[in-house]
């Protein structure tokens, strides 16, 4: 029994770390046709209406879905952590990245698991002793050498997108420690759901005014007739928005924050294999390091007692 304890959140923080890491494949895929906001707009809509088909079907019995009672419940908490994400880590990390190279955005968010730590330790009262500080530094080293080796050609800086990028870090880090602290009062499947819609709300209205404003609504409607944006949709929209949220809001209601973030460095691995097998691209000696480094840390991570 506490092998499956442990076993499921652990596998559910992997998968949920290898959805998103091919989701920068169909994210770049889709950013060729439209702008973030759009993309945004048509993910987070197809998100919130497969989760209110979920609510309609009533399999949201697996989470209780319609038996909550509110009362004496930490209502303001929820806003907070969609606010977090996906409205501020999504507006953050799609404006960074504009305004910085991509090697100088995977080095920033590559911060998250030490920004969560941090936190953990600090709200949650999460002790973390020293052994475990170095895994989670060893893991995120291994994310530090590949973006290095990678960007090696580039010494591009910029402070704005610096400070954008920033801005991910702290958001994603917030973000985890609010969802294990609501994971006492809420169900994965309920934060899941709540996240899908203020997303697809704010989103759609920041699309809504960009269009009108350019005066391109037509644009917007006719995406749907592109089979690689639907394409592209599908997967961010269902299997990197519900099934990735919905596993990391389960993931950080079993284990601890701190092990549960350094898990996305898996992330970085499965962007380098989906270059590889999908896009043709150099497998380096630096990966294969890097990878290692990764792998060891998140293993040591999560082995490591918390004191």
């Amino acid at each position: 029994m506490q092998n499956k304890r442990t076993f499921l959140p652990y596998m559910a923080a992997i998968i949920t770390s290898s959805i998103f890491g091919l989701s920068f494949l169909f994210s770049k895929m889709a950013l060729n046709l439209i702008d973030p906001f759009t993309l945004l707009s048509y993910r987070f809509l197809l998100a919130f209406i497969v989760m209110n088909i979920l609510v309609i079907s009533r399999i949201d019995k697996l989470g209780n879905f319609l038996a909550y009672n509110f009362k004496n419940k930490p209502l303001k908490e929820i806003f907070l952590l969609a606010l977090m994400q996906p409205i501020a880590y999504f507006t953050f990390e799609t404006y960074g990245i504009k305004y910085s190279s991509s090697s100088q955005a995977g080095l920033m968010i590559a911060l998250i698991p030490i920004a969560v730590t941090l936190l953990g330790a600090y709200k949650l009262k999460e002790k973390v002793p020293l052994l475990q500080w170095i895994f989670i530094l060893i893991s995120v080293g291994g994310v530090v050498l590949i973006v290095i080796m990678n960007s090696s050609s580039s010494s591009s800086f910029n402070a704005l997108g610096t400070i954008l990028l920033l801005g991910a870090v702290m958001s994603a880090a917030i973000f985890c420690i609010i969802s294990r602290k609501l994971s006492k009062y809420f169900s994965a499947f309920f934060l899941t759901y709540f996240m899908m819609g203020t997303g697809a709300l704010f989103f759609s209205l920041m699309s809504l005014v960009i269009h009108i404003k350019d005066g391109s609504m037509s644009v917007y409607i006719l995406l749907l007739k592109n089979t690689s944006f639907l394409y592209s949709i599908i997967y961010l929209g269902i299997l990197s928005s519900i099934v990735a949220f919905f596993l990391n809001n389960y993931t950080l209601s079993k284990i601890e924050a701190s092990k549960s973030s350094v898990f996305a460095n898996i992330s970085t691995i499965v962007s380098i294999l989906a270059g590889v097998l999908i896009l043709k691209e150099n497998f380096k000696y630096y990966h294969f390091i890097g990878s290692f480094l990764i792998i060891f840390g998140v293993w040591g991570t999560n082995s490591t007692k918390s004191s």
